[in-house]
């Protein structure tokens, strides 16, 4: 069960911050910021995330876990919210100094047709569609980004690529528009950013150099690729792993046994310890290898 420190039932903040923040009716801990209001919500395991709806007016008190449907990914504790809470509230009010204006525009794009645009500046223009959407830089503009980033059509969807954006043109983005876009260069180009910023990133800096040297370390060891409760041994999780965690149809797979208790996945995956984790070849609980001669 999940436990959340409590803060008093409504608790405003000094207006020039711009954050309001309180207790839901149902205990999670809430804030308004602006037309958005936002929740601290137990994911279960002493896990949270943030969550937000737009355009709620009612008192934060009388909310709900069910008002709020936009899920915003883990934060690690209330002070994280809080904090989180306060960073958006500096992005709401640097956004409203910017220059953005939103149009329509007939154009096509990699993603279809769009559907409407926001100038951010004279030939910096976000695109959306149907189901995507991202920035194209005019080819006077598009020839600023570095050239590890630049991309040969001038597209950069909105996904990660419009770090590059924004890290082309900080002035046009808020502090923490910046903060993100930084991360997401270090995490999907980690080699470009070392190159721009002149130093290696650490351990910890950059998803994708952690994941480099996790399949170094590992590149020897066998990672579970599948996993599934065993219908044949309560209490233990029935695996199977590759060299490596290569995901190939004619990679060498075995199967393992793994206490439940201990399987949890990680960043890169789950390391089998021959010491530790026996060798299965009975009977298993995967549909494809039923059948299969042990």
């Amino acid at each position: 069960m999940n436990t959340v420190r409590s803060f008093p039932a409504a608790v405003s903040t000094p207006e020039h911050l711009g954050v309001e923040f309180g207790r839901a009716a149902d205990g999670i801990a809430v804030a308004r910021v602006g037309d958005l209001v936002f929740a601290f919500v137990p994911a279960g395991d002493g896990q949270y995330f943030l969550a937000s709806a737009w355009r709620v007016s009612r008192p934060l008190a009388e909310l709900k876990r069910d008002d709020f449907y936009s899920h915003h990914g883990s934060i690690e504790g209330e002070a994280a919210f809080r904090n989180r809470m306060i960073e958006q509230a500096g992005h709401s009010r640097e956004l409203r100094l910017l220059s953005r204006q939103i149009v329509r525009l007939t154009c096509s794009t990699p993603w279809g047709p769009s559907q409407g645009a926001t100038v951010y500046a004279d030939g910096i223009v976000c695109h959306t569609t149907a189901g995507h959407g991202g920035f194209r830089p005019s080819d006077a503009c598009n020839v600023k980004v570095h050239p590890m980033l630049r991309t040969d059509g001038g597209w950069y969807e909105e996904d990660a690529a419009w770090a590059i954006v924004a890290l082309t043109f900080p002035d046009l983005f808020t502090t923490y528009e910046r903060k993100c876009a930084d991360q997401t260069i270090r995490d999907s180009w980690s080699g470009a950013w070392e190159t721009i910023f002149g130093r290696s990133l650490a351990p910890g800096e950059s998803y994708e150099r952690d994941a480099q040297a996790f399949a170094r370390e590992h590149a020897g060891d066998w990672i579970v690729t599948a996993a599934l409760r065993s219908d044949h041994h309560p209490g233990m999780t029935e695996v199977i792993a590759t060299i490596g965690g290569t995901r190939d149809a004619h990679a060498q797979e075995r199967r393992f046994l793994v206490p439940s208790d201990e399987y949890a996945v990680g960043r890169f995956g789950f390391v089998i310890d021959e010491t530790r984790h026996a060798a299965y070849d009975s009977p298993s609980s995967f549909a494809a290898w039923r059948g299969r001669a042990a």
